[in-house]
């Protein structure tokens, strides 16, 4: 069984930053990609970034330049490093990865930020 836990989530004011972190647990072997989803009230959930197994990120285009995707593969940890946050940034933050062929996800984070 493979669980994965979200952490980080908070208010934070605009043009703030905060860093969000996803463990994963479980009988785990050779996680591949590691993606950060979130998803906004009334909309659909969106890919904000994802990292590879050997460290290939991508971003979408509304956060380039402002998030950093990391992740530690002894630790099965990634992060997400979120800096310049716009109000447009709220939203339950979610993290995903693909083990073994299988998609995960984590429970979610609230992220707020105020104008």
């Amino acid at each position: 069984q493979v669980r994965l836990v979200e952490s980080g989530g908070d208010l934070v004011q605009a043009g703030g930053s905060l860093r969000l972190s996803c463990a994963a647990f479980g009988s785990i072997f050779n996680i591949g990609p590691m993606s950060w989803y979130r998803q906004a009230p009334g909309k659909q959930r969106e890919l904000v970034a994802t990292i590879t197994s050997i460290g290939i990120t991508d971003y979408a285009d509304s956060v380039r330049g402002r998030f950093t995707i990391s992740r530690d593969n002894a630790k099965n940890t990634v992060h997400l490093q979120m800096n310049s946050l716009k109000p447009e940034d709220t939203a339950v933050y979610y993290c995903s990865a693909l083990i073994r062929g299988n998609t995960y996800w984590g429970q979610g984070t609230q992220v707020t930020v105020s104008s």
